[in-house]
């Protein structure tokens, strides 16, 4: 199901000028977004920039200051347990270190919701089948990730929150998560991502939003955030006098033609054709917009980490 689908029932996700501050520091300037019915959206940003604020609003575990904030259609800071149950959390840490097996945990918490998922069902999906009777306590940490992943979703939740949610995964146990996104997102789950991996982001996200120094700079669909000339391809190569140059241009297979035509046919060294990913587009905007504000207006990010720390 994709998001136009459900556009008619209103946006699952609503944000309007939220602001939150720790004493006079402003962790959170002024956001605003929305997210559609089965859309999956990526929140992006620094450590520090505000992320973990604006989600904690969302789930209801923190007030605001100021702003309107609706998550399927309540207010957060009102939601009951009926609500509470249509969402599904998975925090940044790992909380699940008793000594229930992990089955055990999974039948306690499917206890919890109207419609949960099929415990196996849930056990296959996140990889754990090899760890169905292991206690949590004697799991690694990537184990105990996926155990938090499989709490997340046993509830069958409408809007899934996922917070970093692939830390300490291998590089096939990502792969493996990413299946299971996806086929929540077939499903028609909404979903709110937040990342340091922009590959996570770039595969999962239908639309993603960037935080920096409490603000939104940047909202839109993954392959047209930073607009067009920030994803021209880059050349690179040596001349003949070996020095190295570097060239943006819209037609990079027409500036190697020319290349290797100047050169008598011979490819000039080191050349190679860099596309921009989402990564290079992110790391661009944060450093824009740090470009733009001056110094003190905008504490460093170690500054704002321990901010939120202390609150």
């Amino acid at each position: 199901m994709t998001p136009n689908a459900l556009t008619n029932t209103g946006p699952v996700v609503r944000v309007q000028d939220l602001r939150k501050s720790y004493g006079n520091f402003e962790a959170v300037r002024g956001i605003s977004f929305s997210i559609a019915a089965g859309e999956t959206f990526a929140l992006l940003g620094p450590n520090g920039a505000g992320k973990s604020t604006t989600i904690e609003i969302l789930e209801g575990y923190r007030g605001r200051d100021s702003g309107e904030v609706s998550v399927l259609g309540v207010d957060p800071h009102r939601g009951g347990l009926d609500w509470k149950a249509r969402l599904g959390i998975v925090l940044q840490t790992s909380a699940e270190t008793g000594n229930a097996t992990v089955t055990e945990q999974l039948r306690h918490f499917a206890g919890f919701y109207p419609n949960p998922r099929d415990i196996d069902e849930v056990i296959d999906a996140a990889g754990l089948r090899g760890k169905a009777r292991t206690r949590i306590s004697k799991l690694s940490g990537g184990q105990r990730r996926r155990v938090d992943v499989a709490l997340g979703i046993i509830g069958r939740p409408e809007l899934l929150f996922l917070d970093e949610p692939t830390t300490g995964f291998d590089p096939e146990a990502r792969h493996q998560f990413w299946d299971l996104i996806r086929t929540l997102k077939g499903e028609g789950t909404t979903i709110l991502l937040t990342t340091h991996y922009l590959d996570e982001a770039a595969q999962l996200g239908d639309r993603a939003g960037i935080i920096a120094g409490g603000r939104l700079i940047e909202i839109g669909p993954i392959d047209e955030l930073g607009g067009a000339d920030a994803r021209v391809p880059l050349v690179r190569w040596r001349d003949a006098s070996g020095r190295p140059r570097e060239q943006r241009t819209d037609s990079p297979a027409r500036l190697v033609a020319d290349l290797v035509a100047a050169a008598d046919g011979a490819e000039p060294d080191e050349l190679e054709i860099i596309r921009p990913s989402l990564e290079d587009v992110y790391l661009g905007l944060v450093r824009d917009d740090e470009a733009k504000i001056p110094a003190t207006d905008v504490p460093t990010t170690a500054g704002l980490i321990q901010k939120e720390m202390r609150a």
